[in-house]
């Protein structure tokens, strides 16, 4: 995970700032997240498309009225979308949000094998693309950038929705500004 690049406009800036600030996320006191979750994963257990939408759709508004915001649509597609970069190598869009259509779409499949992928990895993506809703509709942040603030806040939401501890990131500042998660680090706890 690497966050955007802290913006030169004053304004986005101040966006960007403010959200890296944000760190900790309100999370529901009740469980009434982990069943639609645990629904989730046995939908991609059976490898089955339409559970899964039913189960992400019921996570994602489940959350939302929590919030109190609009409950986004949610799409789930098969296989992720690849591009092939000018340099031979690749990469698979996982997600994402539309920000004017509020839609989340999340990819169930691998590009290439066409393999359902992991829980962790589809649960973690979906959390992802729901904190960029939360972003628009709950904090005002209508740019919803990458920073480490809103990677906390996608974690929290991601081990609430598990019922896992939650674990602490730990930043590496890169020179152009932005920062990259040190993944040694955060796994051993410091």
């Amino acid at each position: 995970m690497i966050t955007d690049r802290p913006p030169s406009s004053p304004s986005l800036l101040a966006e960007y700032l403010a959200s890296d600030r944000l760190q900790i996320l309100a999370l529901p006191q009740d469980t009434r997240l982990l069943a639609p979750a645990a629904r989730i994963e046995q939908a991609l257990e059976y490898e089955s498309t339409s559970k899964a939408q039913e189960a992400c759709t019921e996570f994602v508004f489940t959350a939302a009225d929590f919030y109190a915001i609009a409950r986004p649509q949610v799409l789930v597609l098969a296989a992720r979308p690849r591009r092939v970069l000018s340099d031979g190598s690749s990469t698979e869009l996982f997600g994402d949000y539309h920000l004017q259509k509020k839609l989340i779409r999340v990819w169930m499949r691998t590009a290439i094998r066409r393999q359902v992928t992991s829980f962790g990895t589809f649960f973690s993506t979906l959390c992802h693309e729901f904190c960029h809703h939360l972003d628009i509709e709950r904090f005002g942040f209508c740019h919803t950038l990458h920073t480490r603030g809103f990677y906390a806040r996608a974690a929290a939401l991601y081990h609430h929705g598990r019922g896992t501890p939650l674990k602490q990131l730990y930043w590496v500042e890169m020179a152009d500004g932005r920062f990259r998660i040190d993944w040694s680090r955060t796994k051993r706890g410091g």
